[in-house]
This record gives structure tokens, C-alpha cells and sequence, in this order.
């Protein structure tokens, strides 16, 4: 099989013995190092993929990875952005906010269905869903008293009477 010339530099053949003897790295950086450190040895790219594990093309983009854009490109994942929050923090402390204030009259507690109606009436939460109401007061329930928001019997862990079907 053919194989392309390739070298490491003198500066990053340590930092590549390095991450292959000792530290915390990812798995997936230790394989690309050894793959660099055996392409550089210039062991055949079949026996580098059977003894690996590896696929012909993750031998294919290390390579192309270290030649275009250096040591970090071809060893390190480079950061995703993910998906954009929907609400941002100053939406959630509002929703939190109104979830503690005091239920509307005729209420005893707070329920979904009563936070989503009264939080669609405020300006900017107009499109809020019930379900991103439920999302986001679960994640800020230490600042909520249990007995705030009226949730299901299974999410509460004890039975009550009081919890109103959804």
C-alpha cells in the first residue's frame, strides 16, 4: 500500500511521546498520538489501523490534520458551539420569580398550566411552552420551597391529594 511521506517535527515528537506515556487525555487524543508517533516511524497505515483499531480514514485526517494545522489541530477536538440556549438566564429568573410569588387568587399553589398562562402574559414570553416552564424550574429547584409548585405524585416521591392531572 502506498504511503505518503510524513514527519514529525523535532518540537512535537516529545509532546506526542508525552501524551502517550503519561497525563489525562481523552482516548481519542492517545490514539491520534499513537497514530502520529507510528506514522512517523513509518509503520505501514494497514498494520497502524488492525493494531489501533482504527479506520483507514482517521489515519487519513490525523495526517492531513498534523500537515494543515500543527500538533493541536491533529490531536485535540476542537470546540463545538452546540445548540443556542432558547431563553436566556434573565427569562429563567423571571419564570423562577413568578413561581415563588404568591398564586393567583382561588389558588392554593402554583400548577404548570397556571405559571405557563401567567407567563405568557408577560412582555418577551409570549411563545413559552409548558414544557419549558417544567425544564427550567427543574433545573433551578433549590430555590423553590417544595411546596411552591404543585408537581406529580411520582416526581414528588410522596402521594398527596392535592396534585392536579395535567
Amino acid at each position: 500500500m502506498f504511503q505518503t511521506e510524513f514527519r514529525l517535527s523535532n518540537k512535537d515528537r516529545p509532546k506526542v511521546e508525552a501524551i502517550r506515556a503519561k497525563g489525562l487525555h481523552h482516548s481519542r487524543e492517545v490514539n491520534r498520538a499513537h497514530i502520529l508517533a507510528a506514522l512517523d516511524r513509518k509503520v505501514p497505515q494497514a498494520q497502524i489501523m488492525q493494531v489501533l483499531g482504527v479506520s483507514r480514514s482517521m489515519v487519513w485526517h490525523t495526517r492531513t490534520a498534523y500537515s494543515e494545522g500543527g500538533l493541536t489541530r491533529a490531536l485535540f477536538d476542537t470546540e463545538r458551539p452546540g445548540r443556542p440556549r432558547e431563553y436566556q438566564t434573565d427569562v429563567e429568573a423571571r419564570i423562577t420569580a413568578l413561581a415563588g410569588s404568591a398564586p393567583p387568587e382561588g389558588c392554593r399553589r402554583w400548577t404548570l398550566l397556571l405559571l405557563e398562562q401567567a407567563a405568557r402574559s408577560e412582555p418577551g414570553l409570549h411563545g413559552i411552552s409548558r414544557e419549558t416552564i417544567r425544564r427550567l424550574l427543574k433545573k433551578r429547584s433549590q430555590t423553590l420551597t417544595p411546596t411552591d409548585v404543585v408537581r406529580r405524585q411520582a416526581e414528588r416521591g410522596t402521594p398527596g391529594a392535592d396534585v392536579q392531572a395535567w
